[in-house]
């Protein structure tokens, strides 16, 4: 009842809002998708109706998972619907077959990207100001790469912390160099092509907007940007690219291929018991959404029992909830610890899911409504206001007129203050339920997949990079860790991407430098004969040029042979390039005795050439020095008491600098046997902001904090950690990479 009650006022809207091409144009697209191979699912608002439910643009229920439309459609939208529809864009590009489609549907002159103006900010200020004077090269990489600010006009502020720079101050350039940053500082820089944004109209568009032709072959860019576009009524469609759905989808065929050919993630049930468990540990690496530091350490705590715990944990963190002052009530009520609480009785039946707390953008506008009398739609355009880069002067002009709403609702004005500045929050960012719902299904999706099939979980993941907040290497070791063998690059076995090998992974050329797609051809055109039996065959059947060769001879992919890799490197020395059809000469074998390759150098080969290591990590170089200066590995942290002091080495695999922290930078850092999450205070990140940077190995030293499950070590010391000297190896250590995040 529910349902046809909600669907008849969804098609009534439609009808009278003349919107009923807009959604079959929708349709058309994901229509076209489905039929072509590509992967592509609805999301945002979107996902709160029933009508695009059941168009098949979204995925979720709205009925069942009571999804408030009026965040979508309601009787006074000043602004078309925005219809976000999700894409594969791994595999040969399929988000950029969509846009052609739509090109050559609609025309050139009917369809256009929407730009994004791209400003100056920090580092690309003082990348083309120091360019623009003459700086030397080394200097302007060495100023852009140490801001953290992302304002051009205080670059002055950042470098002045880095003793680097002293030398410098005095002088007039140095000044000009910074006054020049300063005065160009969220200036228009140049045109860029937003991610996903596409107009299409009935009418040319020279004759609505400005246009040109993008340098991408076959592309036409508007000169507007999303908010001038939405201002002036025209239809957008955003066609934004999503790898996780390349992973699913390439996860799902591996499952199929290795014996479950019937295999249909449609069927999966969302109560999954092993699921949530894995989920509520805060074992989440590689899960779509969840995959991060500060929901790694959210889950032990909010603990998710159910589908509906999944969408709350997927939009609380975010800086709307956490500026609104959301995630601690929400975690403490959800673990008993405080009594669930509503600012006014009216907000009860809108808060009541989230225990009390705004975590949603339709609980904003139910709010709005609740308390202040707004309509759907003047609820919406405070919704609308905290998106745009007005926000504050927005929310300004929309505040009176919530106050004098609330005090004719009978609501003091104390309260109602209080619910605004809740509200207000939200100005930062914030996640509207049907869009966190929309993500929560995939985030149940792979986290399925990676409980219930983790050989072709991790498999589909090395072939999707890069995504998410850890680097391949890191994502091997964990593989490993967890009981999924990783084999390494094989001439012979390995193919362009990673394959699975009897529930094994097989690393695929795509990680090994200079053997790129080219060089896979040439592989796989000489592996057409037969496996390669010697270095010379496979050099003689492919012709691959010699640093290519070189790189895959230092890996180990010619290991089969039963040679050593440094006998095959001088073997390589003395082989002349030729055709195959030559005639073959045969030359004198010298007989030089050369040594075995040690440990150090083939960790620190495999990290030059492809970055990782499908055996040994970094650490293994370093155990004993770390050893000796009193360190615990990451496996022994969970058996020490929290307040004990520790000390712990490890690479730095990931650097978050959130500006919700309140200037905390927060490290995490891996040894061979796991992660440590490490927490800098700002006067300690200050103090050792140059190690915290640039240093690739750390040895830390802290306190060891535990925390309704979740265990990090308050860091009060920072060093790099170097090996002893009386041990330096033959080659440079490797320097594994690390992803930062803003």
């Amino acid at each position: 009842v529910e349902a046809e009650k909600r669907l008849g006022e969804e098609l009534e809207l439609i009808d009278r809002l003349g919107l009923a091409g807009y959604f079959l144009t929708v349709w058309d697209i994901v229509e076209y998708a489905r039929k072509n191979g590509i992967p592509a699912q609805g999301r945002g608002s979107a996902a709160s109706s029933i009508v695009t439910y059941l168009l098949g643009i979204t995925r979720v229920d709205p009925v069942r998972h009571k999804l408030f439309a009026g965040r979508f459609l309601n009787d006074e939208m000043s602004a078309i619907p925005d219809i976000d529809i999700d894409i594969a864009s791994d595999r040969e590009d399929q988000r950029e077959k969509l846009i052609q489609y739509i090109y050559r549907k609609y025309g050139a002159d009917h369809a256009a990207m929407v730009c994004n103006v791209i400003t100056y900010r920090a580092r690309n200020a003082a990348r083309d100001v120091g360019k623009a004077m003459g700086f030397p090269p080394h200097l302007v990489d060495r100023v852009a790469r140490s801001l953290e600010t992302r304002s051009a006009a205080k670059i002055d502020r950042d470098l002045s912390k880095y003793r680097e720079f002293e030398q410098h101050v005095g002088s007039k350039s140095w000044q000009e160099f910074l006054g020049l940053c300063r005065d160009i500082s969220e200036f228009p820089r140049h045109l860029g092509i937003h991610v996903g944004g596409m107009l299409i109209s009935t009418t040319p568009l020279t004759d609505i907007v400005p246009v040109e032709r993008a340098t991408m072959a076959g592309r036409v860019v508007c000169q507007w940007d999303k908010d001038d576009v939405g201002d002036a009524g025209l239809i957008k469609i955003d066609l934004l690219g999503l790898r996780m759905l390349s992973l699913i989808e390439e996860a799902v065929r591996l499952v199929r291929q290795n014996g479950n050919g019937d295999f249909d993630l449609e069927g999966i049930p969302l109560d999954d018991r092993e699921v949530f468990d894995m989920l509520c540990s805060g074992d989440t690496m590689g899960v779509f959404q969840v995959e991060s530091r500060a929901q790694q350490a959210t889950l032990p705590r909010s603990r998710p029992v159910c589908f509906e715990d999944l969408v709350a944990e997927v939009a609380i963190i975010r800086p709307g909830p956490i500026q609104g002052n959301a995630v601690h009530p929400y975690l403490k009520r959800r673990q008993g610890k405080e009594e669930v609480t509503y600012l006014h009785p009216s907000l009860e039946p809108v808060l009541e899911e989230t225990l009390g707390v705004i975590i949603y953008q339709e609980q904003v506008i139910q709010t709005a409504i609740a308390i202040a009398g707004f309509s759907a739609g003047e609820a919406d355009s405070l919704r609308r206001a905290m998106s745009r880069k007005r926000s504050a002067e927005a929310m300004a002009r929309l505040e009176q007129r919530f106050l004098e709403g609330a005090a004719k609702n009978g609501v003091d004005r104390q309260t109602a203050a209080l619910a605004f500045e809740k509200i207000a929050g939200f100005a930062q960012f914030g996640f509207c339920k049907s869009h966190a719902a929309a993500l929560a299904e995939t985030t149940y999706r792979s986290a399925w997949l990676k409980v219930h099939y983790p050989a072709e979980y991790y498999c589909a993941l090395l072939n999707c990079q890069p995504m998410g907040f850890y680097s391949p290497e890191v994502i091997v070791n964990y593989a490993r860790r967890s009981g999924v063998e990783i084999l390494p690059v094989d001439i012979n076995l390995s193919r362009a991407r990673c394959t699975l090998e009897e529930g094994r992974i097989r690393l695929g050329f795509r990680y090994v430098k200079e053997v790129g797609e080219k060089a896979w051809a040439k592989i796989e055109e000489g592996r057409r004969r037969g496996p390669f039996t010697s270095l010379k065959d496979f050099c003689r059947r492919t012709g691959l040029d010699r640093k290519a060769t070189e790189n895959l001879t230092m890996i180990g992919a010619f290991d089969f042979l039963g040679r050593p890799r440094r006998r095959l490197l001088w073997e390589l020395g003395l082989l002349s390039y030729f055709s195959p059809d030559m005639l073959e000469l045969s030359f004198p074998e010298y007989q030089i005795p050369l040594p075995e390759m040690g440990l150090d150098e083939l960790i620190a080969a495999d990290y030059r050439v492809q970055e990782l290591s499908t055996s040994h990590h970094p650490m293994e170089l370093f155990r004993e020095s770390a050893s000796r200066k009193g360190t615990i590995t990451s496996s022994k942290v969970s058996s020490v008491e929290s307040g004990a002091r520790v000390r712990i080495a490890g690479c730095v695999v990931c650097r978050q600098a959130p500006m919700t922290a309140n200037g905390c930078v927060f490290l995490t850092i891996e040894d061979e046997h796991g992660l440590a999450n490490i927490i800098l205070r700002p006067k300690i990140y200050e103090r050792y902001r140059r190690v915290a940077r640039t240093e690739p190995i750390v040895l830390v030293e802290g306190t060891l904090q535990k925390k309704e499950g979740v265990v990090n070590i308050i860091a009060d010391r920072l060093a790099p950690l170097e090996r002893d000297s009386r041990k330096q190896p033959a080659s440079p250590p490797p320097s594994p990479r690390s992803r930062n995040f803003a």
